[in-house]
């Protein structure tokens, strides 16, 4: 007892100072994508065809990039030699509707917080009902890890709980396969209202990698309605910690 004790002493204060200080977060990490039409030759399609999840297409409005789709797998920036497409190390990606996921030659706009009565409601306490449907596992890590001291998700009033009947949001990850889908919508029907729903990672939002598959629904759109949309393959643990405060409120 007195070594562990000795132990937390000689390591300090571990939890990160966010938001009120900019987030540490890894030299490569794959954060907002930046698209330069310019760049991009008349009648090039590299990226497009380069992409497994169809994410980046090409119009008359020029190239526009679906982060909702986007596994942030970097495939189209090894396709294009012009440097048309890249991603910077912003961990800002949440979005308050599935339009506002979509990249052009400008940034997206930032998401919306929730509507007043809701932020009033649940901007201090916010407790989350998550709902694995269908996962690889990395989401879920990523939302697990913000329980530990360095992102300490507690001390925002935020908490994971095991009932629906206890939540005020569901947090959905995976692209609902058809052995979840009753699962999400019991899930649904049992968190009382006024509710959300925030769903975490492509898979969630658009079926990512699954996208078309019989057995899936193309996430959880088709089965609940969503409010705050958190994309990534997986997404940074400071992605979802952003999208949460963001909609509450807690942070412009």
């Amino acid at each position: 007892m007195v070594s562990a004790l000795l132990e937390r002493l000689r390591q300090g204060h571990r939890t990160a100072p966010y938001p009120k200080a900019p987030p540490t977060v890894p030299p490569r990490l794959r954060g907002l994508p930046v698209l330069q039409p310019g760049k991009c030759p008349v009648g090039c399609g590299d990226c497009v065809s380069a992409c497994p999840t169809a994410a980046i297409t090409r119009d008359e409005r020029g190239l526009a990039l679906d982060m909702g789709r986007c596994l942030f797998c970097t495939d189209c920036t090894s396709a294009c030699s012009h440097g048309a497409v890249s991603f910077s190390s912003d961990h800002k990606l949440v979005a308050s509707s599935r339009e506002a996921l979509v990249v052009r030659d400008a940034p997206p706009p930032r998401a919306e917080p929730l509507r007043p009565d809701l932020r009033k409601l649940l901007g201090r306490s916010l407790k989350i009902r998550v709902v694995s449907a269908g996962w690889c596992n990395a989401c879920e890590a990523d939302v697990n890890v913000l329980g530990t001291p360095v992102f300490d998700l507690g001390r925002f009033g935020i908490q994971v709980v095991a009932s629906p009947r206890h939540a005020d949001a569901v947090l959905v990850t995976g692209p609902v396969s058809d052995n979840m889908k009753l699962g999400l919508e019991k899930t649904y029907k049992a968190t009382p209202d006024p509710k959300i729903v925030i769903a975490v990672g492509a898979c969630a939002i658009s079926g990512g990698p699954y996208a078309g598959h019989p057995e899936q629904h193309d996430g959880a759109g088709s089965v609940v309605p969503i409010d705050v949309y958190i994309p990534g393959c997986p997404p940074h643990p400071y992605t979802i910690l952003d999208g949460l405060l963001r909609a509450l409120g807690r942070i412009a």
